[in-house]
């Protein structure tokens, strides 16, 4: 029952990420912190963020901008596996509080960067990459940052979903390397992750289909919406 419940929300997951640039993990985290716990769950997330971000580059390869791409990389790597080695030494309650937090603030942060509209250059990309990348490494995904972060670039539509794919792509990696260096990333969370994303690819390639359809207004709706009830859903965990 677990793994059915988790696959079906993963096909959700994956079709939203898939429209909206993000939303996959913040989706299925709840369900896999519900059917695995807390400790395995970021673990299991990163091997399916990784699934999740191939699919996206894949669906949109001729549409990916490598300058942003290797400018966000260069700051996000090293930040990341500094941030998944602070995540390993915190205890499982705390990580379900921040999480849920995280979410829930990223509503009114994400309108906050919309209405500055500012243009970012390259170099922004390394700054937002290093920031962005240390706290992936802590609270799973950063989509609803990273998301304001290319946009601001000046990226759209296939271009900015793959584009920012590839950049998270780099700093999940990294995350996930330094998760199987501390014992973090055995072959049954490996499995389990694999079993998971296989459900979010699916999704994310019949997003393909819709996502040129989707208005900014309903974007905003969507992600809001996301981060609101995944946020609230982890912070019950943590408490009850």
């Amino acid at each position: 029952m677990s793994y059915a419940l988790v696959l079906i929300v993963g096909v959700v997951a994956g079709t939203v990420s898939g429209i909206v640039g993000t939303g996959a993990t913040i989706i299925l985290l709840p369900i896999l912190v519900y059917a695995f716990g807390p400790r395995e769950a970021v673990p299991i997330m990163a091997v399916v963020a990784l699934m999740s971000n191939f699919a996206k580059i894949t669906s949109w390869w001729k549409e990916i901008d490598w300058r942003a791409c290797g400018a966000y990389a260069l700051g996000g790597i090293p930040a990341a596996t500094l941030g998944a080695r602070t995540l390993l030494v915190l205890p499982e309650r705390l990580i379900d509080i921040a999480l849920g937090l995280f979410f829930l603030a990223m509503v009114p942060g994400r309108r906050w960067l919309a209405s500055r509209s500012v243009r970012f250059v390259a170099w922004h990309l390394v700054l937002a990459g290093a920031v962005i990348g240390f706290l992936t490494g802590i609270v799973v995904s950063t989509g609803p940052l990273s998301v304001p972060t290319f946009a601001a670039y000046g990226l759209v539509k296939g271009a900015f979903i793959a584009t920012e794919a590839a950049g998270s792509l780099a700093l999940y990696i990294s995350k996930a390397v330094t998760f199987r260096e501390f014992g973090a990333l055995p072959v049954d969370i490996v499995i389990k992750g694999l079993i998971s994303g296989s459900s979010v690819m699916a999704g994310t390639y019949l997003a393909r289909l819709i996502v040129e359809r989707l208005s900014v207004a309903t974007f905003q709706r969507l992600l809001d919406g996301v981060m609101v009830i995944s946020g609230l859903a982890l912070l019950w965990a943590a408490i009850r």
